[in-house]
């Protein structure tokens, strides 16, 4: 949310800036596989986000004092490339992309069986190849593709979405403008066959009523993302088999 600027008038005669609905989610384009070198690997698209992930593993841990005897270390990396946003980043890590890294690691781990992987470690890396609001909750269902494409053992997949409150109506998929000048971002991944909510976070301020429809809402998103994730595997696998 940005504060000192002038507003702009986010949604008209119903529409927002980029003509949907206040429920609707922008174009989702989800592909698996990408990545050759890659244990695990998939590309993610929200409208203009584009989010690049890659698995790599269970595999040894270095170093080895890290190692956790009953389970596989999760270790996870988001980042944005420089080019990604309108402003050249440095490559330098920020401290924006170390929080969202935790943040992405703990929103996956419900979902992995590590127990499964004693001393071993399970790498993600998660690449913003283009920012345009969304990114943390792209990357958790690149990440979530990613680690089926590897075959790590899932209990579920997690989809995420960023619900907003934009002129004071609750919108589904925020992009970045209505991220920067919105009332509220609150973003939510979960795991949606065993109706596990693993993320959830809250920019701003929502009455009770609303926190209330804006989490309804992000699970109806997640639903719709889940089932895209499912179809994206599908298509990976049946045109495996055919080759």
């Amino acid at each position: 949310m940005v504060v000192g600027k002038e507003k702009p008038k986010l949604i008209v005669n119903g529409k927002r800036v980029d003509g949907r609905a206040p429920e609707e989610l922008r174009p989702v384009r989800m592909e698996v596989g990408v990545l050759k070198n890659a244990d695990g690997s998939a590309l993610v698209e929200y409208g203009n986000t584009k989010v690049l992930a890659a698995v790599y593993g269970p595999r040894e841990v270095m170093p080895k004092h890290v190692a956790l005897p009953d389970r596989a270390v999760i270790r996870c990396r988001y980042r944005m490339l420089s080019f990604s946003a309108e402003e050249r980043k440095s490559p330098a890590p920020s401290r924006r992309e170390i929080e969202l890294s935790k943040v992405i690691r703990e929103a996956l781990e419900p979902a992995i069986m590590s127990e499964l992987f004693p001393r071993t470690a399970i790498d993600i890396f998660i690449e913003v190849l283009n920012a345009d609001g969304g990114t943390r909750t792209a990357g958790v269902t690149a990440a979530s593709l990613a680690l089926a494409d590897a075959g790590i053992p899932l209990r579920d997949l997690v989809a995420g979405v960023a619900v907003g409150k934009v002129d004071g109506v609750l919108v589904l998929d925020i992009n970045q403008i209505e991220d920067m000048y919105g009332e509220a971002d609150m973003p939510v991944a979960a795991m949606p066959s065993l109706g596990r909510i693993t993320l959830l976070q809250l920019n701003g301020v929502l009455t009770p009523d609303e926190f209330r429809q804006a989490l309804a809402l992000a699970l109806y998103g997640i639903r719709k993302l889940y089932d895209l994730q499912k179809e994206a595997l599908r298509r990976k696998y049946i045109s495996t088999a055919e080759e």
